[in-house]
């Protein structure tokens, strides 16, 4: 961007110029570097800085700041040759993981739209039904998930919350995007938040931020409160990032089944939740590091889930009290650090 260059420094110049007395000229016309009457060494300040002219000078320097946050942007959205689709772009891709339970239709549109994001390598189902997939949903399945990338089926014998996080042999990414299956993110903030996820790959980064406190701080007993969003909404605050949207290393699927308390997993088996915050519980303990939350729109296209039922908070209290008693500690860390893409945002 040349002439976008050549702007900028025509702009800085100016303004220097200005504040050591010289014409105001961008190179447009006749008078550049005519120099005017030199105000005498010993004149007040307001002679040597009128007022017209510490305006002229901000508005110049306003400009020169938007002129360089427009080139900015400009050259970061230019492609990266590196991420075109193709077979060298297979190492900076990831994988989808969808958890689906009885609903098809959701399942069907989930896959067509994961698959057709660039960036995605394959989309894996995780599939705990009693019965094996019907034909007709697989097929239906494969076809929309031809256009980009690989669709398969996890299946699995038991149903339970935990299958959502047990390795998977055939994956080929260390980036892994765990998500519900009726959950949309759109194509570009979700490569923007693998962007993200790439800058701290030991950390969970996703899209629905929660929250823990103590009930009492100054007592002498530790006892947490799960806080919903409006908790995060109020506070700025959040020490996990719910499974149901976010990405993680393929190293915690691993750490999750075969390594992470047994005791944990069954307990997640027994009350049929929570399965999230063990995972947000084993990341933190593993890394020491706080969850990253990214700002962007994602689209609910089902019904809503169990938070909605009553008295989910807590249960969820109770999970975050039984799982800090089984590690000895509360390994979660809070954090106000929020991702935002500013090529996409006036206010960040």
């Amino acid at each position: 961007m040349p002439w976008m260059t050549k702007l900028l420094l025509q702009l800085q110049a100016a303004a220097a110029d200005r504040r050591h007395g010289l014409g105001l000229s961008l190179g447009f016309g006749p008078g550049r570097g005519r120099r005017h009457p030199q105000t005498p060494r010993h004149a007040p300040a307001a002679g040597r800085f009128s007022p017209a002219t510490a305006c002229l000078t901000l508005c110049l320097l306003a400009v020169a700041a938007a002129a360089t946050t427009l080139a900015v942007a400009l050259h970061r959205q230019s492609p990266d040759p590196a991420a075109v689709a193709g077979p060298a772009a297979s190492p900076r891709g990831f994988s989808v993981v969808i958890n689906t339970w009885r609903r098809h239709a959701l399942l069907r549109r989930s896959v067509a739209h994961y698959a057709a994001c660039a960036g995605v390598e394959a989309v894996h189902v995780v599939w705990s039904e009693p019965r094996p997939p019907p034909e007709t949903l697989r097929r239906g399945v494969l076809v929309n998930g031809t256009r980009r990338g690989t669709v398969r089926f996890e299946i699995n014998e038991a149903d339970s919350l935990n299958n959502r996080f047990r390795p998977i042999r055939s994956l080929g990414t260390d980036a892994v995007f765990s998500v519900d299956d009726d959950l949309i993110v759109p194509c570009s903030t979700l490569r923007f938040a693998f962007d993200v996820w790439q800058s701290a790959p030991s950390a969970m980064v996703g899209f629905v931020p929660r929250m823990h406190w103590l009930a009492d701080p100054r007592g002498s007993t530790k006892e947490y409160r799960y806080g919903s969003w409006w908790s995060v909404w109020w506070t700025g605050t959040y020490s996990m990032v719910l499974s149901k949207a976010s990405f993680f290393h393929r190293q915690y699927l691993d750490l999750y089944t075969n390594n992470m308390l047994p005791s944990i997993r069954k307990y997640v088996d027994e009350n049929r939740n929570c399965e999230d915050i063990a995972m947000s519980f084993l990341v933190a303990n593993h890394s020491g590091a706080p969850p990253i939350w990214v700002q962007g729109r994602i689209f609910e296209i089902g019904s809503t889930g169990i938070s909605s039922l009553k008295g989910h908070s807590l249960q969820r209290s109770r999970c975050l009290n039984t799982f800090a008693a089984m590690y000895g500690h509360m390994p979660l860390v809070a954090t106000t650090v929020k991702a935002v893409d500013s090529r996409r945002s006036w206010f960040w």
